[in-house]
């Protein structure tokens, strides 16, 4: 299989965290180099730094920038500006499922340079809604954004075979203290206004990587936990074996996340929902080892167990 036509530059870089020196994987690299903040650059030769090499395109980047500039055109009404963006995003995304995969690896961090609470962090909330109802649509689901700000599931979905609800989340990568509530994952499941399922779709970097009540209400209560990265591959997969397949697929991980025992760890959930994922054969495996983290060499194993469920199950078929 060809290498996806996105990921051609190369970029290198680490950030420290109260983890260490780790690496950021390709979304977060592309996001703080498009957030407005400065990004320091440091030899890391003979230190023990992690310097995985990582991908993003000068289109990617001049799309970030200019996305960044159109949701800080902040008008009178919300509404207004909310209808906007989608439209836009709309029409921008129909010149093919590669715009819509570099908006996926990049909208789950907000740019620093919106004030907290503010109007342009609001709107951005709403745009990482828009972004996910263009990759369910993408993959044949009839979708909808849902104007309502309050109370209740920000996307509805449906298809012939099921339909669901879904909220997006995005995060500063300056925050790294997280409550369990701001997944809303309980919410969610009041939220699905009687369909069977609900998905909540979240940076993958930051998710709790060991144990967490999210977890244990997800599984407790039909709520799916997923990723911008899973949701990119779904998308390739339908460009790849056609919006069925997709689709097909995403009912499996819902059934998945369905059938699990209650449970607050985070490996037992992954294993599970990896495992439906890359149940679809050697095609979504070979995605999948692209959109994921890129790997990493022998001296970068700790990094390797920061994110162990994106390195599990590649040899399903």
């Amino acid at each position: 299989m060809q290498p996806h036509p996105q990921r051609i530059h190369k970029v290198s870089t680490t950030t420290c965290t109260p983890h260490g020196a780790i690496p950021y994987p390709p979304a977060i690299i592309s996001a703080t180099a498009m957030s407005g903040r400065p990004r320091r650059r440091q030899s890391t030769e003979g230190s023990g730094a992690i310097t995985p090499m990582a991908v993003l395109t000068t289109q990617d980047s001049a799309r970030r920038t200019r996305w960044i500039q159109e949701i800080s055109r902040v008008g009178g009404t919300f509404g207004v500006d909310a209808e906007r963006v989608g439209r836009t995003l709309r029409e921008e995304c129909e010149g093919g499922s590669a715009v819509l995969i570099g908006h996926l690896r990049l909208c789950g961090a907000i740019p620093e340079q919106y004030g907290r609470d503010s109007s342009e962090e609001k709107l951005y909330a709403k745009y990482t809604d828009y972004v996910i109802r263009e990759a369910y649509d993408m993959i044949g689901l009839t979708s909808v954004v849902m104007q309502e700000r309050s109370g209740a599931a920000d996307v509805e979905c449906v298809c012939d075979e099921y339909s669901f609800v879904a909220d997006a989340k995005a995060f500063r990568l300056s925050r790294t203290a997280k409550n369990q509530k701001d997944f809303k994952v309980q919410a969610m499941d009041t939220w699905k206004r009687g369909k069977p399922y609900a998905m909540v779709v979240c940076p993958v970097y930051q998710l709790p990587l060991r144990t967490s009540q999210i977890y244990e209400q997800a599984t407790t209560r039909s709520v799916c936990v997923f990723t911008y990265t899973h949701l990119a591959v779904l998308v390739r997969l339908a460009d790849l074996a056609g919006p069925p397949a997709a689709r097909t697929l995403l009912h499996d991980v819902f059934e998945s996340v369905e059938a699990m025992n209650p449970s607050k760890d985070a490996i037992s959930y992954w294993h599970m929902v990896n495992r439906a994922v890359l149940s679809a054969g050697n095609r979504i495996v070979d995605i999948w080892r692209e959109e994921k983290p890129p790997p990493w060499n022998p001296s970068e194993l700790h990094e390797r167990r920061r994110w162990p469920f994106l390195h599990e199950n590649e040899s399903a078929s």
